[in-house]
């Protein structure tokens, strides 16, 4: 499996500690990368941070959050229409029975299955992300 690099360039990077004004997230998949930042904006919120750095912190978490509410969208979107497809090949299944039909409608299952789990962790991730972000409010 090869890694992705994610690179925000932002003026947030020396929130993070990294010197060259740019947030560097390796990870191999959406759910991690969501781990990470939410790691990391947790480990920042246990720090003294000035009001200027909380406002810069927030300011980056909430276009994460937008980020992610695309990302949510179009997940949102793409698991309806493969879930409408399932229906539709188990209706075909039930009409017209064949080898094939059955196939398909066992694996478009599966991918449902999988697109339902993979947007239930998704819009969990999220909203665990809206309390992340009432908190920094709060500290300002």
């Amino acid at each position: 499996m090869q890694k992705r690099q994610l690179c925000f360039f932002a003026k947030y990077g020396k929130i993070f500690g990294n010197n060259k004004g740019a947030i560097r997230y390796e990870e191999y998949i959406m759910i991690d990368y969501m781990k990470k930042h939410e790691n990391d904006v947790k480990e920042m919120l246990e720090k003294k941070l000035d009001e200027e750095k909380l406002r810069e912190l927030l300011a980056h978490h909430d276009k994460q959050i937008q980020w992610m509410q695309h990302e949510r969208l179009v997940h949102l979107i793409v698991m309806l229409f493969v879930c409408l497809f399932t229906l539709l090949s188990f209706g075909l299944s039930i009409i017209k029975t064949s080898t094939l039909s059955i196939i398909l409608s066992v694996l478009l299952l599966v991918l449902s299955v999988a697109y339902i789990i993979h947007y239930f962790r998704l819009e969990n991730g999220v909203q665990k992300w809206y309390m992340i972000s009432n908190q920094i409010k709060q500290r300002l």
